[in-house]
């Protein structure tokens, strides 16, 4: 998906608040330079794949603007379930006790849909941005019933295109997030916490940029990264 919710979708107006106040920025238009549009890492711990079924567990985001990853920006909440948090602990480590105590979704989604409310729409940067896309999505129509369309960076579809305009073959596992680190020469993290996540995601997007502009010659627009429609 290149935008939160379905596309050329249109979306009930939200209710005054958060949501609201994020449909009312105007988005970055898709020929502004790259280094110039600010950008939100953003990584999801949920149950499971399917927001119909599962639940967020916990959101973690960092801001990147100007060619840099601002950890000082860096965020991590956790969300308590309505339900138990099952065998998905086992991935990230995330338990019923551990949640139990943690606000419900509706008093951490204001300050996600916040930190996207810039001088302009930010732009949602992820690894398989299809998850965090869609489980934001839901929870907007959750909480506020309605949602608001985000454009997207997906660091595995320009991966993806790299590796083809390099003919590079695409193996299973190729595109996981710290395959891809791999192959810029990028730090291992330990996976499944959002906010490491979420920074590990910053930090390839910018490899990939400085790859995609040697093989393109030229200083990159959001246009170049953008998922396509």
């Amino acid at each position: 998906m290149g935008l939160l919710g379905m596309r050329r979708r249109r979306h009930p107006d939200p209710p005054p608040g958060p949501l609201a106040d994020l449909a009312a920025a105007e988005p970055f238009d898709r020929r502004t330079p790259l280094e110039d549009v600010e950008l939100v890492a953003l990584d999801l711990e949920t149950t499971g794949l399917d927001p119909a079924r599962h639940e967020l567990l916990s959101f973690g985001w960092v801001p990147v603007l100007a060619g840099q990853v601002r950890l000082a920006g860096a965020r991590h909440r956790p969300v308590r379930p309505r339900g138990e948090v099952g065998e998905s602990a086992v991935v990230h480590g995330l338990t019923d006790d551990a949640l139990a105590s943690a606000p419900p979704l509706a008093e951490t989604l204001p300050e996600v849909l916040a930190a996207f409310t810039g001088g302009r729409r930010r732009v949602l940067l992820a690894h398989f941005a299809q998850v965090e896309t869609t489980f934001l999505t839901a929870a907007c129509r959750q909480v506020y019933g309605s949602a608001v369309d985000l454009q997207v960076v997906d660091t595995l579809e320009v991966q993806r295109r790299l590796m083809r305009a390099q003919h590079h073959e695409l193996r299973p596992g190729t595109l996981r997030l710290d395959a891809c680190r791999r192959r810029h020469n990028l730090p291992r993290y330990g996976a499944h916490n959002a906010t490491t996540d979420a920074i590990a995601a910053g930090e390839l997007f910018l490899a990939q940029c400085s790859a995609l502009e040697v093989a393109r010659g030229r200083r990159l627009t959001l246009d170049d990264v953008l998922e396509r429609d």
